[in-house]
């Protein structure tokens, strides 16, 4: 399966943005989606996500309450509804596949890693 994140961009603090992770191949593989997020210099932190089938959600005490993730199985993509953004959102956004639908936190616990899209807040 392959995973390609898009949506990124500028928007300036308070602003909302939509982040999609489009799902191809073997998707029938998928288990869970999560979106993660890498700020320069830092590492790699969970964000959010979700289980493939029942569509439970899991999210990082830092985006609960302004972030939503959802799916839709017929068109395999999770999006990842951003609000109430803040400078410290600003990071290359990834959105991974974990075989298991148990929801985790941990980046080592999903593969499939697509290539991530740029989400900068400016105050």
């Amino acid at each position: 399966v392959q995973l390609q994140a898009s949506g990124g961009g500028l928007v300036q603090a308070g602003g909302s943005l939509r982040l999609s992770c489009e799902a191809s191949g073997r998707t029938a593989s998928i288990g869970a989606v999560g979106w993660f997020r890498q700020a320069p210099g830092k590492e790699r932190e969970f964000v959010a996500a979700i289980s493939w089938n029942l569509g439970n959600t899991y999210y990082a005490d830092s985006v609960k309450g302004r972030f939503t993730i959802s799916r839709d199985n017929v068109k395999n993509t999770v999006d990842l509804q951003m609000n109430s953004l803040k400078p410290e959102d600003t990071a290359v956004y990834y959105c991974a596949r974990r075989l298991g639908s148990r929801l985790s936190e941990t980046p080592s616990d999903y593969g499939s890693w697509g290539q991530g899209t740029l989400v900068t807040v400016s105050s």
